[in-house]
């Protein structure tokens, strides 16, 4: 039983695209990565606030009355994670106790 050269190149091909789809969704490297990834500061960390608009002169200054008042943030950090704990991608779990239904 012989196999052809165009054969041959083409069970190949085939080998090789099946490898590449099984492949594809694999980082052997996410491990060593994620922990990079999760530990740095998130973007808007660095954030400051802005000083207030300044309105030129002969131009209406904007109506701010209903404007949006951000509260100051009043609560502790939180306790640092451990290296091993890896990211917080989701909130932890958290019990919310149901109410009882009243007796009829």
């Amino acid at each position: 039983m012989s196999v052809s050269k165009a054969a041959l190149k083409a069970i190949t091909v085939a080998l090789l695209l099946g490898v590449v789809c099984a492949t594809s969704g694999c980082n052997p490297f996410r491990r060593s990565k994620a922990d990079l990834v999760c530990k740095g500061p998130e973007g808007y960390a660095d954030a400051h606030t802005m000083p207030a608009l300044q309105i030129p002169p002969g131009l209406e200054s904007p109506d701010t009355r209903s404007a949006l008042k951000v509260p100051d943030l009043n609560t502790p950090e939180p306790p640092a994670r451990k290296r091993s704990q890896g990211c917080l991608d989701e909130p932890p779990p958290y019990v919310i106790a149901k109410p009882k239904e009243p007796e009829a």
